[in-house]
């Protein structure tokens, strides 16, 4: 029987531990990828060119000097403008005049006209999102193949556990059980941590409630295909009663703060030695133990 390829041993591996307790440890991921003598970023991209960074647009987004723009997949900025400058500041030293060569899974551009994908360095394995996440200048995004995520949430641990960038302020992972703060960051992406008290289901709507008032308190939404999508992988959205859960996404406001989660990989379950937000240091990323 032939060997399988690197990446279909990675899929594997990734479904397989999802599939366990729904609980995914990228580091573990990570070593198995690299067991096959291959790069740890697995998943499966195609070239998209080559370019030179001209200019900086912002921390997620270069022109190059063809006028392309490229706007980073896998990540997203964080709220505050400093942040956001130390973001922009972070992709300028890593790639403003280099030379960079792109991959993606689809060329045709966005609704913006820029063109989405993974950036790498001159003969560089690591892609430049993997790099600002580990310098604490951005959040991991899990709006891409679930294949391409654990390099990039192992970068996001790894400047979380440091409390790099801006995961020095404690305000950046928010806490559930402060729906105000929470708003802060409305209209923008945000993680945020907390014990979930019931899950109820309202016509086509799942919530799974952090709270009792619903006018005021966080909550996050699920659709019926979303939980379609959750029962497929073996999770029962249900089992998220009395369990900490880490939620990431868009912020909005319904009564109180929400998050739609549109994905499985936008929920991470803790583990019994992982804490909420202020109540000691938090450990892990997506699916970690």
């Amino acid at each position: 029987m032939d060997r399988p390829s690197h990446r279909t041993c990675c899929v594997r591996q990734l479904r397989s531990a999802r599939l366990r307790n729904f609980r995914v440890h990228a580091a573990g991921v990570t070593a198995i990828c690299l067991a096959f003598g291959q790069s740890a970023f697995a998943c499966d991209l195609a070239a998209q060119g080559d370019g030179r960074v001209a200019a900086i647009i912002d921390g997620r987004t270069m022109r190059l000097d063809d006028g392309r723009e490229i706007r980073l997949a896998g990540i997203e900025l964080p709220v505050g403008s400093q942040d956001r400058q130390h973001a922009h500041a972070a992709l300028a030293a890593l790639t403003e005049g280099r030379a960079v060569s792109l991959r993606g899974s689809d060329d045709a551009p966005d609704r913006y006209g820029r063109q989405t994908g993974f950036a790498f360095g001159d003969r560089a394995e690591t892609s430049i999102q993997t790099a600002l996440l580990e310098q604490g200048a951005a959040m991991m995004s899990p709006m891409i193949d679930a294949t391409c995520l654990p390099q990039l949430s192992e970068a996001e641990n790894i400047a979380r556990r440091a409390r790099r960038g801006i995961w020095a302020n404690p305000a950046a992972l928010k806490n559930a059980e402060r729906p105000g703060d929470i708003l802060t960051a409305l209209g923008q992406f945000g993680v945020v941590e907390g014990k979930v008290l019931s899950v109820r289901q309202a016509g086509a709507v799942t919530y799974v409630n952090f709270g009792r008032r619903w006018t005021q308190d966080f909550a996050v939404t699920l659709s019926k295909r979303t939980v379609t999508a959750f029962e497929e992988a073996q999770i029962t959205v249900k089992s998220f009663e009395n369990r900490n859960i880490r939620v990431r996404g868009w912020i909005g406001q319904r009564g109180g703060p929400r998050i739609e989660v549109f994905r499985v990989e936008q929920i991470d379950v803790l583990g019994e030695n992982e804490s909420s937000p202020g109540r000691g240091r938090v450990q892990g990323g997506l699916k970690t133990n």
